[in-house]
């Protein structure tokens, strides 16, 4: 048997292979040197198939994945030598592969003709050796191995012992997969990082909406506080200063003058804007309707004639919406000297005014009518208390402004200069006032007055003293920022009185009495002659039923009720006749 086995597999065997190339997994592949002439053999389709591999089985070391067996030729029945195992350590034993049709030998089957086993009990190759040309490794397909017996020679292990090295086909792990996993990564950050930016970008689109709409918001209120909102500018800023008319800084004082020859008075505002650098003479008519302290109605001649200065003062502010700072009381005499001191004055007059201390009829007038016209004190003083017959009050207030815009321009615009004028008057002023107070300011009003930033305006008034609406707009609102507050005219019945009795203390008797009896006195002075018989007039036919309860409340006849003509602020007029009889002896 040994003999056998040397035979074809001898230590001088191997020089009939000689390695031709490796296959496509890396193997060597040899090939059988030609020793003997070709022997014919019948083609065996198997042959190829089973080729020489590795025996998955086997103990003896060789690389696991070679199928076990050695192949055939099918017709002489002869083994084939096996190809050469470049893994072997040492010689091995050929072994026989399995054949299917049992005509060579199978392990477990001794008797079988032509077969030897090796000390394992694999069949061993006899007989003659066939020459093959080329021999090619194989690789098994996993074909399903032969069942060995139980109890083989030799005890070998089963074929069913599986090596680990045998899994080639286990999957290894693949490096891409970290590459893969890296661009997922990358994949999920690079999308959070835009995410995150867009949520960045709204973020700051809010916060930048939200900071604008501020802004414009505050640019408007403060546009609107300044008065440099488009389309309020017009109403509520006509100086151009960008300042509203309620917030501009004004100096505010009232003047009046008495005329001590002939009785009555004249008011008038003197306004400093010192937002508008703008000067301005505010004529208030003598009907002008009051709130005496008690809160009757009256008149601003009767406040200025029995309430003084300081009640009129108070009464103008709540009128007219104003901040009065001071008053000054201007006697005609001391108008005289205070043109004499600055050295006449120049005056457009609209009338010729008679000489007051004139003897004779036909003596050339003291004021020529004209433009331009010089003005000493006294030609001053009468043609600001000029009023001729069948004038209104207003042409005489008027006269009495352009004096005193005339006197301004002549005035020192140096606050000392015009304070040593002021006092040179040597006048008794108001206790608000001071004459640092007064030279000061009428040095400001003088500086305007010479530029051409001075005007005269006329505080239009209604008939019955309120104030009309053009009032309230064109001069209450822009000149004195103030707002108009006229009395109810519906509060009470407004009644006239005056003094044609001949006794003095009947007018204040008759103001006592209606005022308790709920009516509204209004003064209406003294009658140059006396009546026999009291009268109570009224002009509207709605106020016929007053005037009846007027009459009644002074214990008058109701035959003294009439129709007729009265004063301008008063729904009933009464001129109180020698056969009224005070309620009070």
């Amino acid at each position: 048997m040994n003999d056998r086995y040397d035979a074809g597999y001898g230590g001088d065997q191997d020089d009939r292979y000689e390695l031709v190339g490796y296959d496509e997994y890396g193997r060597p592949v040899y090939r059988q040197v030609a020793q003997q002439p070709p022997q014919q053999q019948s083609y065996d389709p198997y042959a190829q198939q089973q080729g020489y591999g590795y025996d998955p089985y086997a103990a003896d070391g060789r690389q696991p994945g070679q199928y076990p067996g050695q192949q055939y030729d099918t017709g002489n029945q002869h083994p084939v030598p096996p190809s050469y195992d470049p893994y072997d350590t040492g010689r091995q034993a050929p072994v026989p592969p399995y054949d299917p049709y049992g005509q060579g030998g199978a392990p477990g089957n001794p008797g079988a003709p032509g077969t030897s086993y090796d000390p394992y009990g694999r069949a061993a190759a006899s007989g003659q050796q066939p020459r093959v040309a080329e021999q090619t490794a194989y690789i098994p397909q996993q074909a399903r191995p032969a069942e060995e017996p139980d109890g083989a020679a030799g005890g070998g292990r089963s074929e069913r012992d599986y090596e680990t090295g045998q899994f080639a086909f286990v999957e290894e792990p693949d490096g891409d997969s970290e590459d893969v996993i890296d661009w997922l990564n990358f994949t999920e950050n690079r999308t959070e990082r835009r995410e995150e930016a867009k949520r960045r970008a709204r973020s700051r689109l809010i916060a930048l909406v939200v900071v604008l709409a501020l802004t414009v918001v505050g640019g408007v209120g403060w546009l609107w506080y300044a008065g440099k909102l488009p389309g309020l500018s017009s109403s509520d800023d006509k100086t151009g200063t960008g300042t509203s008319v309620a917030a501009q800084n004004r100096d505010v004082i009232v003047v009046h003058l008495h005329n001590t020859k002939k009785g009555g008075t004249s008011t008038a505002l003197l306004v400093d804007n010192t937002t508008t650098k703008q000067g301005t003479t505010v004529l208030l008519p003598n009907s002008l309707a009051l709130t005496d302290d008690d809160g009757s109605t009256t008149t601003l001649a009767k406040s200025v004639e029995d309430d003084g200065s300081s009640g009129t003062r108070d009464a103008i502010d709540t009128v007219l919406g104003t901040q009065i700072q001071g008053t000054w009381r201007l006697d005609t005499p001391y108008l005289q000297n205070l043109v004499d001191i600055i050295g006449n004055i120049e005056v457009d007059t609209d009338a010729d005014v008679p000489d007051p201390d004139a003897k004779k009829k036909g003596t050339a007038p003291l004021v020529n009518k004209g433009e331009a016209q010089t003005l000493s004190g006294k030609m001053a003083v009468a043609y600001a208390t000029y009023r001729a017959s069948g004038e209104a009050q207003n042409a005489q207030l008027e006269r009495f402004g352009q004096v005193m815009q005339g006197v301004l321009r002549k005035m020192s615009s140096d606050a000392d200069g015009a304070t040593v004028t002021v006092q040179t008057l040597a006048q008794i002023l108001d206790p608000s006032l001071t004459d640092k107070d007064l030279g000061t300011f009428l040095a400001k009003l003088a500086d305007l007055a010479k530029g051409g930033d001075y005007k005269t305006a006329l505080l239009p008034v209604q008939t019955d003293g309120t104030l009309s609406a053009q009032a309230s707009g064109s001069v209450v609102k822009d000149v004195l920022g103030g707002t108009a507050k006229s009395p109810d005219k519906d509060a009470a019945v407004r009644v006239s009185v005056q003094n044609a009795s001949g006794v003095k203390g009947n007018a204040e008797d008759a103001r006592v009495v209606l005022l308790n009896g709920g009516f509204t006195f209004l003064e209406g002075g003294t009658a140059a002659t006396t009546q026999a018989a009291s009268k109570v007039l009224y002009a509207d036919a709605a106020d016929k039923d007053d005037a009846t309860e007027v009459a009644k409340t002074l214990g008058l006849p109701t035959g003294a009720v009439t129709k007729g003509k009265t004063s301008s602020n008063a729904n009933v007029s009464v001129v109180l006749g020698q056969n009224y009889e005070p309620s009070t002896p």
